[in-house]
Parts: structure tokens; C-alpha cells; sequence
């Protein structure tokens, strides 16, 4: 509504000038009105606001201010002709006399509750949104404001706290977010004016859009909308709507967007405009998907809400209030826990607050909108904490119900009705009529939750009873493996040089979830690789008949592999994935006891660049053999602390994990790393599953080979650059052998300098006398010694030496050498303790800006670790949501997913307790 900012009051209609007179206006109103979805795309002009080049799309009037003196705009705060447009276009399509467009919904029941003064009582529901329960404990506490919540279902539940001297408002929201309940507007009304007529009724009609209910017409007085959702449909705006017929409220309401500077701006006005013109399209869609996805839960024996369903308590009224039931559904499962694992569980369907959008979203609104309402409220009021809430798009119906089937199927939640038949992917008639199709080849179920844990982990060894196996049969299990740095020896050492290899702090982490559905699935969101496997598909006859019960893993039973080989086809971009899916396939086949064949999903993420030569590829290994051997019972991980008797030092969980585990993890991870590389030399897994730092001999020639810990090894920062060039290892040593053919002698004395220097390393490493400073002086020099001799064997690229460069220049004069295979890679740097943290600053910022990645970390730390099943925190942890402060909470498996890589290590910190080697 347009408003004068001299007079502050509502603008009246303004008879066109003589040079508006002479261009042609808006034809006359058909006796006829249109259909509310041709009303939606016919954008009408404002009297005297056509504009002047007669454009097809409004115009967009992004500007402050307006020159010249006596026009109808002066200021945008005030009034902006893209605003008018959009505001005549809500008035029309919502029926009413007035209609203001503001910054966000919130900011909507601001602007009303401004009405509000000291002493005033306000009646309002007890199934609220969040942010509005929110804000009306704000006006409470500092305002002065009484406020009632009460069933606003039951019409006769508000008499007791209507007065007509002091009830000034009454605010409902029908259907309610999110056990979908109904208010009847109609009969509240009724009610309200018998007994405090001055009251004002107020309806948020987000749920619903003046599409498929009208409440200005059941007796509100003013309606307001978060535009964020239907009314724009795209979620890339915020905004707010307020419809009303009364004048004085009009007014009121016009005074003070125009005080507080609150009304929606140009573009985003534009940008509404524009989405207002499918709403109707949109509304239908979701609507009609929405009640084929209420059904196929309500017939699957779901506590589902919604109107649309026959069994609603409040159909029939709904109906007589509202065109459609919405699009907007809720249910029930019975456990929190199996509720994470739905909402965990999905792809399609995303996971985040608010609705009304294109894409379908799925949340647990105790942990995400509703959070900011306390645990106890939340119970008084009867909102249950396991709840679901589907918020349906526009994508087509199956693949939606194909998603949250394939989630619920993953969480236990359902399982296969034997003797019926299985779930239809078409169906003749309505949409509901494809949900309870969907729906009779499945039962309910409660694999995992609170009355039904490891119901599919049966077999389980009597001897497993430190592991909490009841929380970790829900929750999955947790693991991490550092990645490695070669820091003297490498290349050299396929030539039987000792290479000494550390630990970084970058690690990969890996989450074994249990399923229901009687299949394998391996998710590595790193490289977008998904696939799954049904178990008894698996070639059992292939299997080599082996005891798992010792120490040593079988040898690799090419056989085996390669009838795996073609369960992952090849493809032009997916050696990596390949490789990985067939280790994981084939571990678990190898580690499973006879029929006992249960189902898990393994997701791997990595904090390591990948094929950078620092072991990611040997950090996966460790991680799916750690997860495996723990989950099939083999072997047993103890309890994070110690006895309250004895006296505790906390060590953050080093050296908790035992040497028996761990070297079954190291045996099961090294045949992992011969599926994935045919015959590795046992040094990258072996630092990936002890950690600290290893000296390394590979047998050649004749020469004894072997593997030693460097015991006393302290950590060290170290500056990881990732030159982002591939290496072509084969070719690197083909060529290295190629000259020591040729030059023996050459190549031979460069060999044995790089001994000396692995093998003084070494020594440096393991001295406890040594001084901190006469360590760090020794490591620089051999490091620049070390990266020379590599140099002269070929092994060295101009991106390399483009980083050594950068390094050892003023100011930082640090010392750098290549690790890996070289020819690519990366490079390591040694950061001294007393490195200015503002040269590390700037040189990270100058690698960056040549196009490197860079990673600052720590070598030296611990081996693989378990996140510990009975002492993690909080299955979830709080993220920002919807409305502000309060803390949204996603998921174990979605938010590990999702998580970005370099923020891992701070997931796993706050995840809770972890035991490491």
C-alpha cells in the first residue's frame, strides 16, 4: 500500500494527470472473475501506476529516492512503485481491501503485535512456530503483555480467558506447524466477538496462502503470510505479507512499516511479484504428491497428520475452511533415534527448516524449528520429540516416495512384507491411490530404535562387553585414520633405501551404519560416489574358506576380486571409487560369520587431499577395517576411562586402543590396500593404523627389509602444499630404475647419500636428549639436502620447485623438499615453534593465490581411532536454524555427509569421547 511519508496516511486513488490521460489504462473488471490461478499470473496496474514504456514484467525501481516535490513517491522507505505493484497484486488474489508487503514473516507479526500495549492479553495457541512462540514470550517478559496458550482446536477452550476489557488479540494458526492441527476460525470468531468484540483476530496463513483458505472471509481481521514460503515458492527471499479489510488497522499498520523502515525492498518486491504467478501451479503439485505420500505412511501403520487423510480428527472442518488439505505433512515413528536415521537417511528430500519451496525438505522440528521452545513446554504441549515433518515440493511423486522409502527401510523403521506384493511404481487413479500401493509391500518395524536394538547384529561374541553395543547398533560406529608423510627416503625407497614415514593430523573418517533392507551400501561424498548391493547377490560361492579368528588376515584371493570387479562396473572417471567399492565389498564378505550377513551403509570422508601421496588411500583402508572388525565382533574396544579408584590422567584418548586390535586392524588393512594397489610396501597403512613415525626398509636385492616405530618422536608442525599436479608414479620409478640400469654408479651413490640422511633422521628422531632446538636446526638441513638429492634423480616438477621458492624466501626462509613419489604432489614444509603466526598468515595466502591448496598440520600424532559408542555427545550437534537463535540439529550420517572437509576435524572434536592408538 502506497504510502505519503508527509502525511503518513493511506493513499486515496489519484485521478490521472493530462499526460497520463492521453496512454491507455487497465480495461474494466469482467462481470466474470477469473480463476485464482489466472488472477496469480495477471499482474494488473495500480490506478495512475502503469508504467510508461508499458513493459510486460513490472520494472524493478531500485533507487532511494524520487526527485521533485508533490509526486506520489519521495522515498522508498515510504512507497516504491515495484512494492505497489506487488501489494495491489496480494490485495487482489487475497481478497482484500489492503495488503502491506514486509521485510520476512516475523517481521509481519512484529508489525501487528505493535498494536499491543502494556496490560494487553493476548490468547494464542499452544502449537505454534517457533519464531512466534519466540516473540511472544519477548513481548511478555519486556512488554508487559499477557499471553495465554491454549487449544486453540477446541473453540470453548478460550472462553475462560476472553475479556472484554483486556483481550486485545487473539492469534491462530490453522493448520498448526507441525502436528497439523486445526483451528476453526469461523467458530473462534464467533466466539471472540460475543465476548470482546474490540479484540483483534489474527491468522497466520503461511500453511495454507490465500490459495487454499481465505480467513478474512470466516471473520479475521488481519492475515498474514511468510512469503519465504509459498507466496514465492523458490526460497531465495525473505519477505512477509499482511492482508486486511479494516481501514483503521490499515492505517495503523501502514504507520508503522513507514516508521520502522521494514517494508520489502525493489528487487525483492520483483522477485516475489514473480513467484506469486505459479503459486497456484506450484500448490497443486505439492498438494497432490503430499497426499500420496500421507497415505503410503498412514497405511504403513505411521501416526501420520494431515487433513487430507480420512482418519483426521478435524477433516471435515478443514474443509469447510480451506480448498485443499496442503502440502505440509508430519508423522510419527515411536524413537527419536530412528527418527535421526530417517532424516539421515534421505537424498531427495533436504534437510532444513521453513517450507513451502520447489524442493522437498524433511526435518525433526523438536531438534529444528520448535527448538527454541523448551524440552518441558514442548512435552505440556503435546509435541512429540520423534516428530517428522515432510514439507513437499514439485519433484514427481515416485522418486519421492522412493526416497523415503529406501530411508525408512535404512533406519529399521520398515521391512518387507513377506506374501504380499511388492511396492507398485504406478498406479491407476488419484496419487493417494500410489501411496497405499507403495505402501502393502512393507510393514512397520523398530530395528533400531529404543525397543529393538541389535535385533540385526545378532552373533555377537559373548566376549565383546566393553563395547555398548545397543548404542552403537543405532547409532553406527565412528572411526578415523590418519593420512602419512614421507619425510626422508622417499622414491629411494623402492630401491631399498629406509624411508621414515609420519603420521599427519589430516585424517579420513569413516561411519558404518546399520540397514534393514538386506543390503550393503558405500557412500564417498568426496569424489560423489553412491552405490548399493544386495547381500545374498554377493558371489558367496566365490568365498575361500578361512579363519578370521587370529590376527593375520587370509592372502588376497585374486579369484575373488575379480568376480567382484563386476559388480562395480568401469568406467572412464571412476578408478578411485572402483577400487574403494570392491576393498569394502571385499573385506566384509571375508569378516562376516556364516549366515549371519548384516546390513550397513559406510560413508568415508577425507580431510586429505586424495591422490596427493600423503595415504589417503591407506586412511580409507584403516577406517574400513577398523569399522568392520570392531561391528563383526572380532574384537572388543574397551572403555574410554578408568576406574574411579585408580587415579586418571586424561590423555585424550591416546594409547587407549590395544595392540591386539590394532594389529588385526593393520592386518585387515593392508589386504585392503592390495585390492586397491596389488602389492603396497605396508608402510602407508602401518602409519595410517600406529601412527607417530616408522622407519621403513623395503627387501630388494637380496637386502632385509623391515618396519620399526621411532620411538620418542614428538610432534612437529609441518605445511603441507598440495601442487594439484598429478603424479604418474609408475613412470616416476620406471624411469628411476631406467638410469640406475645405465648410470649405477651415478644413481647408486645419490641412493646411498639419501640413506645416510634416513638413517641420521632417524636417530635425531628417537633422541630424547636432543634438544628441541637442535632438532627442528638437523630436520631443516637434511630436509633441503635430502629434496637436492631428489632433484638430481628426475623426481621433481616446476610446481615443486615453485613452492620450495616461495618458501625459502624472505621473510620466511623455511625449508621444503617434495614427499611422495614425486613429479606432482605435494610439498612439506618444517614450521618452527617460533614461526610468527603473521608470516604464516601471509605466506598461506600467497601459495593460495598461485593456485595451491595448502594444509597446516602436525606430524607425529596419534594412529586410528573409534569414536566410542557409550560416551559420545549429543547424537546431533546444534547448527543455526530458522529464526535465530535457537539451535537446529541435524543427524549423525546427514551432518557427517554433509559437513565441508576442512571442517571435519572440528565434527569429530565435539562429537565425544574418542579411544586412539
Amino acid at each position: 500500500m502506497a504510502l505519503d511519508s508527509d502525511s503518513l496516511s493511506l493513499s486515496s486513488s489519484t485521478q490521472p494527470t493530462s499526460q497520463q490521460s492521453s496512454r491507455p489504462v487497465s480495461p474494466p473488471p469482467r462481470k466474470k472473475a477469473y480463476a485464482f490461478a489466472t488472477q496469480c499470473v495477471t499482474v494488473e496496474n495500480p490506478e495512475g501506476g502503469k508504467d510508461q514504456y508499458n513493459a510486460s514484467s513490472v520494472p524493478i525501481y531500485q533507487t532511494a529516492t524520487f526527485k521533485g516535490m508533490g509526486g506520489e513517491y519521495d522515498y522508498t522507505r515510504s512507497g516504491n512503485p515495484t512494492r505497489t505493484h506487488l501489494e495491489h497484486h496480494l490485495s487482489k488474489i487475497s481478497g482484500s481491501r489492503h495488503a502491506f508487503a514486509i521485510s520476512s514473516g516475523m517481521a509481519a507479526l512484529d508489525i501487528i503485535t505493535r498494536i499491543l500495549k502494556p496490560g494487553d492479553e493476548v490468547i494464542a495457541g499452544d502449537d505454534l512456530y517457533g519464531g512466534t512462540n519466540r516473540l511472544l514470550t519477548y513481548i511478555r517478559t519486556h512488554m508487559g503483555v499477557v499471553v495465554h496458550h491454549v487449544d486453540t482446536t477446541t473453540p470453548s477452550a478460550l472462553e475462560p480467558f476472553l475479556n472484554a476489557q483486556k483481550t486485545r488479540m487473539v492469534l491462530l494458526e490453522t493448520p498448526t506447524n507441525p502436528l497439523i492441527k486445526i483451528c476453526d476460525i469461523e467458530d473462534i470468531a464467533r466466539r471472540v466477538r460475543r465476548v470482546a468484540p474490540d479484540a483483534v483476530i489474527v491468522v497466520d496463513n503461511t500453511m495454507m496462502s490465500p490459495y487454499l483458505q481465505r480467513p478474512l472471509e470466516v471473520g479475521a481481521d488481519i492475515v498474514y503470510d511468510s512469503a519465504t514460503k509459498y507466496l514465492s515458492g523458490h526460497h531465495d527471499l525473505m519477505a512477509g505479507v499482511i492482508v486486511c479489510d479494516r481501514d483503521d488497522l490499515a492505517k495503523q499498520i501502514a504507520f508503522t512499516i513507514n516508521s520502522v523502515g521494514n517494508a520489502l525492498v525493489p528487487f525483492d518486491s520483483f522477485l516475489l511479484l514473480r513467484g506469486l504467478k505459479t503459486l497456484a501451479l506450484r500448490l497443486d503439485k505439492q498438494q497432490a504428491t503430499a497426499g500420496a505420500i500421507a497415505y503410503f505412511l498412514h497405511t504403513l501403520g505411521f501416526k501420520a497428520h494431515y487433513p487430507g487423510l480420512p482418519n483426521h480428527s478435524d477433516r471435515d472442518i478443514h474443509f469447510r475452511l480451506a480448498k485443499g488439505a496442503g502440502a505440509v505433512l508430519s508423522f510419527e515413528t515411536g524413537s527419536i533415534r530412528t527418527s535421526e536415521r530417517i532424516v539421515g537417511g534421505t537424498r531427495l528430500w533436504g534437510i532444513s527448516v521453513s517450507f513451502g519451496a520447489v524442493n522437498s525438505l524433511i526435518s525433526m522440528p523438536c531438534l529444528m524449528s520448535h527448538a527454541s521452545i523448551p524440552a518441558h513446554l514442548r512435552a505440556e504441549r503435546g509435541l512429540p520429540e520423534d516428530l517428522i515433518r515432510l514439507c513437499v515440493g514439485i519433484e514427481d511423486p515416485v522418486d519421492l516416495l522412493d526416497d523415503l522409502e529406501n530411508a525408512l527401510l535404512e533406519a529399521g523403521a520398515i521391512r518387507p512384507r513377506y506374501g504380499r506384493k511388492a511396492a507398485f511404481t504406478t498406479a491407476e487413479g488419484t496419487l493417494e491411490r500410489l501411496g497405499e500401493e507403495r505402501a502393502l509391500g512393507w510393514e512397520r518395524a523398530d530395528l533400531f530404535g529404543e525397543g529393538g536394538a541389535g535385533q540385526t547384529l545378532g552373533g555377537l561374541e559373548d566376549g565383546v562387553k566393553d563395547l555398548d553395543l545397543e548404542k552403537h547398533s543405532e547409532e553406527g560406529l565412528v572411526v578415523s585414520a590418519p593420512g602419512k608423510v614421507i619425510l626422508f627416503g622417499e622414491h629411494a625407497v623402492v630401491h631399498g633405501v629406509t624411508a621414515i614415514a609420519a603420521s599427519v593430523d589430516l585424517r579420513c573418517y569413516g561411519l558404518l551404519s546399520p540397514r534393514s533392507d538386506n543390503k550393503l551400501a558405500l557412500e564417498l561424498p568426496d569424489i560423489s560416489f553412491s552405490y548399493a548391493w544386495d547381500i545374498p547377490t554377493l558371489p558367496w560361492s566365490g568365498l575361500p574358506a578361512s579363519s578370521v579368528t587370529g590376527v593375520a588376515a587370509p592372502e588376497l584371493d585374486a579369484g575373488l576380486v575379480k568376480a567382484l570387479e563386476t559388480l562395480v562396473p568401469a568406467t572412464d572417471d571412476n578408478a578411485k571409487s572402483r577400487a574403494a567399492a570392491i576393498a569394502f565389498l571385499y573385506l566384509y564378505m571375508l569378516l562376516v560369520k556364516g549366515d549371519d550377513r548384516p546390513g550397513f551403509t559406510f560413508t568415508a570422508r577425507s580431510a586429505l587431499p586424495i591422490g596427493a601421496g600423503l595415504g589417503s588411500s591407506a586412511s580409507y583402508s584403516t577406517c574400513l577395517s577398523s569399522a568392520l572388525v570392531i561391528s563383526l565382533s572380532h574384537v572388543a574396544l574397551p572403555e574410554p576411562y578408568l576406574a574411579p579408584a585408580h587415579v586418571h590422567v586424561s590423555h585424550s584418548g591416546r594409547r587407549l586402543i590395544p595392540t591386539e586390535l590394532a594389529e588385526r586392524v593393520n592386518a585387515w588393512a593392508f589386504l585392503a590396500e592390495k585390492v586397491l594397489h596389488g602389492n603396497p610396501s605396508g608402510v602407508d597403512n602401518a602409519v595410517a593404523v600406529h601412527g607417530g613415525a616408522v622407519a621403513f626398509t623395503r627387501a630388494v636385492e637380496g637386502k632385509k627389509g623391515g618396519m620399526e616405530n621411532v620411538h620418542g618422536f614428538k610432534s612437529i608442525r609441518f605445511l603441507l602444499t598440495d601442487s594439484k599436479v598429478p603424479r604418474d608414479t609408475k613412470t616416476l620409478v620406471a624411469g628411476v630404475g631406467a638410469r640406475k640400469q645405465k648410470e649405477p654408479e651415478v644413481i647408486n651413490s645419490i641412493l646411498d647419500a639419501i640413506q645416510v640422511i634416513s638413517d641420521e633422521a632417524g636417530r635425531c628422531l628417537s633422541d630424547v636428549e636432543l634438544s628441541r632446538e637442535a632438532l627442528l636446526k638437523s630436520l631443516c638441513a637434511m630436509i633441503d639436502e635430502n629434496h637436492e638429492h631428489l632433484v638430481s634423480l628426475g623426481v621433481s616438477h616446476p610446481a615443486l620447485e615453485a613452492i620450495r621458492s616461495k618458501t625459502r624466501a624472505a621473510p620466511y626462509e623455511l625449508h621444503t623438499k617434495l614427499t611422495g613419489a614425486g613429479g606432482g604432489g605435494c610439498a612439506v614444509t618444517l614450521i618452527p615453534d617460533e614461526f610468527p603466526e603473521s608470516h604464516l598468515a601471509s605466506l598461506l595466502t600467497s601459495l593460495r593465490d598461485d593456485g595451491f591448496d595448502t594444509y597446516l598440520t602436525s606430524v607425529g600424532g596419534s594412529g586410528f581411532g573409534v569414536l566410542h559408542p557409550s560416551r559420545r555427545a549429543n547424537a546431533s550437534a546444534a547448527v543455526q536454524a530458522e529464526g535465530g537463535d535457537e539451535g537446529a540439529i541435524l543427524p549423525d550420517r546427514a551432518r557427517f555427509r554433509e559437513t565441508p572437509a576442512p571442517d571435519l576435524a572440528a565434527w569429530a572434536e565435539h562429537a565425544g569421547r574418542w579411544a586412539f592408538v
